[in-house]
């Protein structure tokens, strides 16, 4: 299992190429199974979680092929010519939620889909409730047996008003699919606003479907018999562009974000301004800076877009481990997200967590230790405390970390962090 060792006390100086959204792009492949032309996604990043879904679109007949940009990037080519299996296994939905994403283009084009329930993980149950409940309003039948969704609509989907009692990102994307191949008029209201489900909108669009109020809580889809294929470009990380703009932070650094958008992160933004950072536009991106002195303790609290993102959570509270003062940190959107504190305080930080609460005091600097990784978000946040830690750091469980990161020790190395992958 490898680990990440890193000697920490170096600015970061330079440029980091922001990768294409993880949690864009999982959606995005989803939605190949809606036509039966080809769906090009161009800027894909090589992560675990792209290949994971990727198998799974391969065990129900979508044919597959990949390429490399001169600058680079990479592009994926899905061609879903015929499903040859509505059944979603066990052995491969457990290894990432977002699988349940492929249950409402399913549903939507083949009238049937058998997809196992994902289950908890590290950060929280994180129930598809909304997203069954939606499916009903728009006909599906759905039975829950040995651990499979059985979901059937036999004369088809039907467009019906949805109100979903909370904001959910997966189900908004998932019935936004479901609704596009819908007979009639189908509306969300309350719907995610997140710039990933505004992509997920905008290629629908590209393939042919009907879809007003697009960054929006309310959306109307004109459901359409077929829709066709399309080139779509994945949009830049904003998770991954806040991560490095608190490494510049944290580190007193100074990294240009290239293909970044402000407009991503506009709360981010404004409370990393009050702590000392600022994200200032340039002709390619964004540049990250500590401004002057030390870091300022700021509160926040996590929100659905267009509030500070939940998994911006670890990395700001690592960041904060180090500021002048003490910061609150509350977390709103899922419970058991604080996993990241115990292994935060092995290398000196403060932390006091009160229920959905962590009341962190910042210190004037953290000293290297051996931690371990939780989950994804939580993998980078002690990255970060590391590249700011007087001494050597190692990471342990770092599957986590390239299930959403891209050549996250290369991208830091290459602007002056003594960080390397050892692989055991």
């Amino acid at each position: 299992m490898d680990r990440i060792r890193i000697r920490g006390g170096r600015p970061l100086k330079g440029e980091i190429q922001v990768s294409g959204a993880k949690n864009a792009a999982l959606p995005l492949m989803a939605a190949a199974l809606l036509t039966d032309d080809a769906l090009t996604l161009t800027n894909i990043p090589a992560l675990a979680d792209i290949a994971t879904l990727s198998g799974l679109l391969a065990q129900l007949g979508v044919e597959q092929s990949s390429g490399t940009a001169a600058d680079g990037t990479r592009s994926l080519t899905l061609h879903a010519r015929q499903i040859t299996s509505t059944r979603a296994p066990y052995d491969l939905v457990r290894k990432m939620r977002a699988s349940v994403l492929v249950l409402g283009p399913l549903l939507a084009r083949e009238g049937h889909a058998e997809v196992s329930l994902p289950g908890g993980c590290a950060i929280g149950t994180r129930p598809v409730d909304l997203h069954l409940k939606a499916l009903e309003l728009l006909g599906a039948e759905i039975e829950l047996k040995d651990g499979y969704i059985n979901a059937r609509a036999p004369r088809g989907l039907r467009g019906a008003e949805i109100v979903f009692s909370k904001v959910s990102v997966g189900a908004t994307e998932n019935l936004l699919m479901a609704a596009a191949l819908a007979k009639g008029t189908t509306r969300l209201l309350n719907a995610a606003r997140e710039p990933e489900v505004v992509d997920l909108a905008e290629c629908l669009v590209r393939m042919g479907a009907i879809i007003e109020g697009i960054g929006s809580d309310s959306l109307t889809i004109q459901g359409v018999p077929r829709l066709h294929g399309a080139r779509h470009p994945v949009v830049a990380d904003r998770i991954e562009t806040g991560t490095y703009a608190m490494a510049a932070g944290i580190t007193d650094g100074a990294l240009e974000l290239v293909g970044a958008r402000l407009g991503h992160l506009r709360a981010v933004a404004d409370v990393l301004e009050q702590t000392g950072v600022e994200l200032s536009e340039t002709n390619r991106g964004l540049l990250a800076r500590r401004m002057n002195g030390r870091l300022h303790g700021v509160d926040v609290m996590t929100e659905p877009f267009p509030g500070f993102p939940t998994d911006l959570q670890a990395q700001y509270m690592a960041m904060m481990t180090t500021a002048e003062g003490a910061s609150m940190i509350t977390e709103t959107i899922f419970e058991n997200r604080f996993m990241h504190v115990p292994e935060l305080t092995r290398m000196g930080a403060s932390i006091n967590v009160h229920g959905s609460s962590a009341l962190v005091r910042g210190r004037e600097g953290l000293t290297g230790a051996p931690v371990m990784a939780t989950d994804l978000r939580a993998s980078v946040s002690l990255v970060l405390a590391g590249l700011a830690a007087e001494g050597e750091t190692v990471v342990s469980r770092v599957y986590h970390l390239d299930r959403g990161y891209e050549r996250v020790e290369q991208k830091l190395a290459a602007c002056g962090a003594e960080i390397e992958r050892l692989k055991d």
